[in-house]
């Protein structure tokens, strides 16, 4: 079963990594074909956030430090059975996303149309196939529109280089449109280079540079303290602390990666594709992991349980099951993503993963419940505080989680058009921070240290720990002990009725 699903997942990511090694930060056009769109026929080119130029808005040469949008080798191209008539124009269509008003209109109130009707073309606001549009009251120059035609028999029609100023912060659209009912099966080929003044990242991406270099930083920190501790007491260091530890090295690994995809992507104006697979699966692999230790310690694992006997094979099926649908999920949301707008796939893709998640949340607060009621039952103080410790981490993590997404929803039913860019990136920031933030409760209640053991299983009274305590006897001591009762080989320590021996009560006492 484990080598099909590794199959599974191998094959996914050759299939992925096939469709997206050839996109960069640049946005491509390969034989796009337009779609009807109410009156008109549109290929959408890309939707950015964008911030305002720093240089001298009079100096047009210094592109270095501004921002831009820039068109190369634009390209349309028709079939050659259409080939033998004069088009009406093409264009392309740039507006920021508070104008979107001034785009398109009605001649009666109603449908509102892109493309000039003959009815407004009577009234005098436009011409009969061309765009409807109005200046910008903010800017008059906006939105930008210009295009080209074919002429006579020609099969393809290129828009010149041009680059467009930005200076006004805000959400960029293009969008190619044509009127013409003549031309069938047009598509655009070439590209537009998008940049913001400190380099090629969108602007909804950029602020997440500089977060997981903070990130990268912080699990610094996080895995100094981590490894001193492991270092110094590694000869208490329980299976639990060495899991945790794996969980702490791919944490370091993720953020790493991510702030270097980023970097590079903002240098370079090429997205990473094999960094980008790389950070995803390594994130993907840390999330499963961490969600399966925090599974098995709510059962008790390492801690009050040697095994998880036959819960083993669900426990691994469950992690394969959600690392494929996080990895499919994230792969499909990250690599190659250079657009400030998440695709329709990830609608499909998120359900199962959130499905999961929250199998997983039921199955350990119900795994929690029984093992606080068992190490309450059997009296042993010191890993009952630590687990309730951990109960309340828990819920606390999960009461803020719900309550984000509850933002997260209203967030985004509020921002249809992505006019809130700029705070856009919180979202995905939080649920690293959250992660991060569990992650170092966990390494607080279960750091290394000269009393590790006591927090691992024992055989008290070689009974297992799921069976019934009322099946356990009390052993009365001799009246008369002698002097060495304790170090006697054949001698058994005290069981009272609940469990406990009096190794455990004594320990209870001191704590």
């Amino acid at each position: 079963m484990l080598k099909f699903q590794f199959s599974v997942f191998l094959l996914s990511h050759l299939f992925l990594c096939s469709v997206f090694i050839t996109n960069a930060s640049v946005h491509e056009y390969n034989g796009e074909k337009f779609v009807s769109k109410g009156n008109a026929f549109v290929v959408h080119g890309g939707s950015e956030g964008i911030y305002s130029s720093f240089s001298d808005p009079n100096n047009l040469s210094a592109y270095a430090a501004d921002s831009y949008i820039r068109f190369e080798k634009i390209t349309f191209r028709r079939p050659k059975e259409s080939a033998n008539f004069s088009s009406l124009p093409i264009h392309a269509l740039v507006f920021e996303v508070e104008d979107r008003e001034i785009i398109g209109g009605s001649a009666y109130g109603g449908q509102r149309a892109v493309c000039c009707t003959a009815d407004l073309a009577k009234l005098g606001v436009c011409l009969e196939g061309g765009i409807i549009h109005r200046p910008s009251t903010m800017d008059p120059s906006w939105p930008k529109v210009f295009g080209i035609s074919f002429s006579g028999d020609d099969e393809i029609a290129t828009i010149r280089s041009k680059s467009i100023r930005v200076t006004k912060t805000g959400m960029y659209n293009l969008y190619f449109i044509h009127c013409d009912l003549n031309l069938k099966d047009l598509t655009v080929e070439g590209k537009t280079i998008w940049k913001n003044p400190t380099g090629y990242l969108p602007g909804r991406m950029a602020p997440l540079m500089n977060f997981y270099g903070f990130m990268s930083l912080a699990f610094v920190i996080l895995g100094i303290f981590w490894f001193s501790q492991y270092a110094r007491f590694w000869r208490e260091v329980l299976p639990l602390q060495n899991c945790i530890t794996l969980v702490i090295t791919l944490g370091m690994l993720e953020m790493a990666l991510w702030y270097f995809d980023y970097a590079e992507f903002n240098e370079s104006g090429i997205r990473p594709v094999g960094i980008t697979m790389w950070a995803v699966t390594f994130g993907t692999i840390k999330r499963t992991i961490a969600r399966i230790i925090i599974l098995m310690v709510s059962m008790g694992y390492g801690v009050v349980r040697p095994t998880l006997g036959g819960l083993t094979s669900k426990v691994v099926m469950l992690g394969a099951t959600f690392f494929l649908a996080s990895e499919v999920l994230e792969l499909v949301e990250n690599v190659g993503a250079v657009s400030d707008l998440s695709g329709k796939a990830r609608l499909f893709l998120v359900l199962p993963v959130a499905i999961l998640d929250a199998f997983f949340i039921l199955w350990i607060f119900t795994s929690l419940s029984s093992t606080l009621s068992k190490l309450q039952a059997r009296r042993m103080v010191v890993k009952l505080d630590i687990y309730r410790k951990f109960t309340n981490a828990l819920a606390v993590a999960v009461i803020v989680s719900v309550g984000w997404i509850c933002y997260e929803l209203y967030f985004k039913s509020n921002d249809v058009y992505n006019e809130r860019w700029q705070n856009a990136w919180i979202i995905p920031a939080f649920w690293q921070v959250l992660s991060f933030s569990l992650l170092c409760v966990i390494c607080v209640l279960w750091a290394p240290s000269q009393n590790s053991m006591r927090y691992a299983y024992s055989d008290e009274g070689n009974e297992d720990f799921d069976k019934d305590d009322t099946n356990l006897t009390l052993i009365k001591p001799s009246t008369t002990p002698s002097k060495d009762f304790r170090s006697a080989p054949e001698a058994r320590p005290l069981q009272s009725s609940n469990g406990a021996s009096n190794g455990d009560l004594e320990e209870d006492k001191t704590e």
